[in-house]
């Protein structure tokens, strides 16, 4: 578990971030996975998220599902102050104390994580995904809706087609390193950013987040994640 405080600046926390990516293990799944969590997060006080009040606070949500049928098993929601301010590339410092709280709530630890977020398709290798699994020495997986960094070509329309995604001049990795796939998880709709976080290998991340899918855009446990997170901020009225 790495050991570092959160309440760094950012330019510390870019260093930081490229300490840790050294540690990530790129590396395929060990033993069978019964098991699959998602985790989302809102965001409750006036403005937007970058709008960076002192007052604003994150709700995270981890669902807990069988690997198998999809069924959901538990869900866990926990609520935390975020003052790090909205910096692009750093989501994890304002979003993983929240996420890594909701992780632990669960009645046991899942076998696989899905972050709505980055894992290493980030421009230092470190998103949330890869910031979570690492803490948690969880293997994780990174299931993005946009790219962060990197070029790719587009995958071809019908779903389960993929492109590789690699590292371009403007990251600060090796040009041409491959971090992640763009993957169509459905017909005719815009594709996903999938990459491992920690402790899985990109054929991994694929192979999930094609598998937890069920006829939608989404994986079924970002999805649920999203859907417990929303309700929950919609019963808090979106304020402290």
């Amino acid at each position: 578990m790495p050991d570092h405080d959160w309440d760094i600046s950012p330019q510390e926390a870019m260093a930081l971030q490229a300490r840790l990516a050294e540690r990530v293990r790129i590396e395929p799944l060990r033993g069978p996975v019964r098991t699959v969590a998602g985790v989302d997060c809102a965001y409750l006080g006036a403005g937007p998220p970058w709008a960076q009040p002192t007052d604003r606070r994150v709700v995270a949500v981890a669902v807990l599902l069988d690997a198998d049928s999809m069924a959901t098993l538990a869900t866990a929601c926990v609520v935390r102050p975020s003052a790090f301010p909205y910096v692009p590339g750093l989501l994890s410092f304002r979003e993983a104390p929240a996420v890594i709280e909701a992780v632990g709530k669960l009645p046991e630890r899942p076998d696989l994580l899905m972050c709505d977020g980055q894992g290493i398709a980030h421009p230092r290798r470190l998103g949330l995904a890869a910031h979570v699994g690492l803490w948690c020495d969880l293997s994780t997986i990174g299931v993005a809706k946009s790219r962060l960094c990197g070029r790719h070509r587009a995958p071809g329309r019908r779903r389960g087609c993929r492109t590789q995604l690699r590292l371009d001049d403007a990251d600060a990795g090796a040009r041409g390193q491959l971090v992640g796939a763009v993957v169509r998880t459905r017909t005719g709709v815009k594709p996903l950013v999938v990459s491992p976080g920690h402790r899985a290998s990109i054929d991994d991340a694929v192979r999930w987040t094609l598998r937890c899918g069920r006829g939608v855009r989404l994986p079924e446990p970002t999805r649920r994640a999203h859907h417990h997170v929303s309700r929950e901020k919609r019963r808090r009225g979106g304020q402290p």
